[in-house]
């Protein structure tokens, strides 16, 4: 019988993630080829006495794959592959935390990964002309970019290794070791690519314009002109949102405090529609990757909110005690039966699509 290995590679390379998961080997052939690398593969082939001799680095996964080893088995040496790698992160976990407790302040300084290069192209290179303007702006504004987006990123990298190794230590995950496009680990034998975020500033305006409500920044002008609060509306919207909710909160008048007791209570309960019906919040994470980064794989979705301050929900990506709490909770509720429920269909760009995607919204200083 011939073999269905390019089938499914070809299901892999083209992003048809629901057919592949559907063919009845698609999901050994990930697991698989998560320990695709040759030092790896051999070593798993010792394990099960499959003799590689002769058989080139490139060739392995596939040959390996042909002799329809033990999905057991395979398993059993991910698990042990995984251990060997956390034992080693676990050593220097507390260490890493205590590290990322240092930052006090995420700022990219207007500078972003996806843009980044775009930026300074438009910014600078392509509309200063005088070398003095050019160094001085170098020294003054992206030398001080740099360091913010550097140190962002810094933040994002380790904590995102904190959170993924989270998941990876609940018995009902099974580890993706190698760079397995688009898939993290799998639950109950469900592959998924976890995305860490926080509640959507454009999410947010969706809801409030399905509800009459204006735009929050919007709000926030219109109440510190009435009250003469001074503010430059030539900022970044971004900036100026931060600094007018810190004026607003911190003003001491008795209609400030009740503009955002008001302010806080309709996020709230705008949070809480979100999470009793997540299906739409789902849909838009997928439509709002942006037509360059789009896919369809199946994804878990961690979104992390500090309910009485929504711009400090970064902060919850290195609370271990909070995120280990709630992400193995959730994991515990979920079993092989009910995970169909979690199959997602929508429309972008107009084509349908149809994937599997999970949610989980773990919320701090939430009021009873």
């Amino acid at each position: 019988m011939p073999s269905d290995f390019n089938a499914i590679r070809k299901l892999y390379d083209d992003d048809r993630f629901v057919e592949l998961l559907h063919h009845p080997n698609g999901i050994f052939w990930l697991k698989l080829r998560s320990i695709s690398r040759a030092e790896q593969m051999r070593q798993f082939c010792q394990r099960i006495q499959i003799d590689t001799e002769g058989v080139q680095g490139r060739q392995l996964f596939e040959y390996v794959y042909n002799q329809k080893p033990d999905n057991l088995v395979l398993e059993n040496f991910i698990r042990e592959l995984f251990q060997q790698e956390r034992t080693e992160r676990k050593q220097n976990e507390n260490y890493i935390i205590s590290q990322l407790y240092q930052m006090k302040v995420f700022d990219w300084g207007g500078l972003y990964q996806n843009s980044l290069e775009q930026t300074i192209v438009d910014n600078y290179i392509k509309k200063i002309q005088s070398w003095d303007v050019l160094n001085s702006a170098i020294e003054n504004e992206i030398h001080v970019s740099m360091r913010g987006y550097v140190q962002c990123s810094w933040y994002n990298h380790w904590s995102s290794i904190l959170v993924e190794d989270i998941f990876k230590d609940h018995p009902a995950v099974l580890p993706a070791m190698g760079l397995v496009k688009k898939v993290d680990f799998f639950i109950h034998n469900f592959p998924f690519d976890l995305k860490v975020t926080y509640f959507p500033e454009g999410y947010m305006e969706v809801l409030r314009r399905a509800g009459g409500l204006r735009p929050e920044l919007t709000l926030l002008k219109a109440f510190c002109r009435q009250q003469g609060i001074w503010f430059d509306n030539n900022k970044p919207a971004g900036v100026l949102f931060s600094e007018l909710l810190a004026k607003v909160t911190e003003h001491t008048s008795q209609a400030a405090q009740d503009f955002i007791i008001d302010f806080k209570a309709t996020r709230m309960r705008l949070l809480q529609q979100t999470i009793d019906n997540s299906q739409a919040l789902k849909v838009w994470l997928y439509e709002n990757q942006g037509v360059r980064r789009f896919d369809a794989s199946n994804r878990f979705f961690l979104v992390l909110v500090d309910a009485e301050n929504f711009g400090e929900s970064w902060k919850l990506k290195r609370n271990k005690d909070l995120l280990v709490n709630s992400i193995h909770s959730h994991l515990g509720a979920m079993n092989p039966e009910t995970m169909e429920n979690l199959r997602l269909e929508f429309q972008w760009e107009n084509e349908n699509y149809e994937t599997y995607a999970d949610i989980l919204f773990v919320v701090m200083n939430q009021a009873e």
